[in-house]
């Protein structure tokens, strides 16, 4: 029997897939890449898969990876997707794709099933990475196949199959939208949502922090640590990567920090509307940034600016496997090693002030920024400075004057 590992969630979607791969001669390995989803019942979620015939279930625990080596360089990079959105649906699916290869090609799968729509981001970040990892491995994507979308038009045909094979599913009809989650982030999109003309953020139920206008009235202060560009400590307590992001989510949820309402411009061509909440990250960017303009000089941090938005492309459409990413990565590792110190914020109803930062790196001289007299900085050196960058505008000037 051929054999296949589905990423496997134990929703609507990959529990009819699991009885449809069976039906269509499969041997089905299940694995739930543990993302740090929440609300979620593991253990329920892998005797789901065993009662509905999956030949193996296996939980792969990846949170830790998943901020460490995923998270955290993107944050480094300061990117942002389309100057907004921090990626967290898009930094995890290459993880997933590899934790599901490596059960894979312990199980002797010749194939890998995932349950990401033909019309979305995820089915090119899946296969991407997977193929960069296991050049051969055979992609299953059910909903780009007709036969599969003729059998399961919509939801409620779905619905009639796991009731035919006696599949429990906790699912409806109608939903408003879709959700996907992880320790990152929480996306909701689809449904209601597909109205770029009704207030989304009305719309979502949010499980990650209240509202600004639910948050404290007075303001919450956290310093944030860091290492070489990395977080690594709360209030002075040192944080494992996944400490740092739950305690963080934890602090600025409930002072309604980190949700965004966008239209998106998806790889695959169209645009999108989704609602996201990262209260942690929200607050770690805004951190990361305050120690950078301390301790990165000018040509560097420039430098950086330009390259983040390509970075936060190649995580959006995918392409974290490659050698550009590679290189990118190695760049602001190096580039981040003066980033240590402390950054105290101040979160009060969704907004982050900046209350302090210190580093042993810093680049600030008083004396020099001053505009009181001392310092070694000569104003009259400046005359020099300007009229050298000048030159070429004098010389253009006499040759083709501009009117005015």
């Amino acid at each position: 029997m051929r054999k296949c590992v589905l990423a496997y969630s134990g929703g609507l979607d990959t529990s009819v897939i699991l009885g449809w791969l069976q039906d269509e001669g499969y041997e089905v390995h299940c694995v739930y890449v543990d993302v740090g989803q929440p609300c979620e019942d593991r253990e329920a979620i892998m005797q789901k898969a065993h009662d509905n015939g999956a030949a193996s279930a296996r939980l792969v625990d990846v949170q830790e990876e998943l901020c460490r080596d995923f998270a955290f360089p993107v944050l480094q990079w300061q990117a942002k997707y389309e100057g907004i959105y921090l990626l967290g649906t898009s930094i995890a699916r290459p993880l997933i794709s590899k934790a599901c290869l490596e059960v894979a090609r312990e199980v002797g799968a010749e194939a890998f099933v995932h349950g990401a729509t033909g019309k979305g981001n995820d089915q090119c970040r899946f296969q991407l990475a997977a193929e960069a990892l296991e050049p051969d491995v055979k992609m299953i994507a059910p909903w780009r196949m007709a036969s599969f979308r003729e059998k399961f038009p919509g939801r409620t045909e779905m619905i009639d199959f796991c009731d035919a094979k006696k599949i429990p599913v906790k699912a409806s009809i109608a939903k408003p939208y879709s959700s996907d989650e992880n320790c990152l982030h929480i996306s909701y999109e689809a449904g209601k949502l597909e109205d770029t003309a009704v207030n989304g953020v009305a719309i979502v139920d949010f499980g990650m922090g209240v509202s600004p206008q639910d948050a404290p009235d007075s303001v919450e202060e956290v310093t944030v640590g860091f290492e070489a560009g990395v977080p690594v400590s709360i209030n002075g307590q040192a944080k494992s990567p996944l400490a740092m992001v739950q305690e963080m989510n934890d602090i600025a949820g409930r002072n309604g920090v980190g949700r965004i309402d966008i239209v998106e411009n998806r790889f695959v061509g169209m645009k999108s509307r989704g609602v996201y909440e990262a209260p942690g990250m929200t607050a770690l960017y805004a951190a990361h940034l305050q120690l950078e303009q301390l301790t990165l000089d000018r040509d560097l941090v420039h430098l950086r600016d330009r390259l983040a938005p390509e970075v936060a492309e190649m995580v959006y459409y995918g392409f974290w496997y490659c050698p550009k990413m590679d290189a990118l990565l190695a760049f602001i590792k190096e580039a981040q090693q003066p980033v240590t110190g402390e950054v105290t914020l101040g979160l009060y109803k969704g907004n982050i002030l900046i209350h302090g930062r210190t580093s042993p790196n810093s680049l600030y001289d008083e004396e020099v920024a001053s505009m009181e007299g001392g310092g070694s900085y000569d104003q009259t050196d400046a005359e020099g400075f300007i009229r050298l960058q000048g030159l070429p505008s004098r010389v253009l000037g006499k040759v083709r004057p501009r009117a005015y």
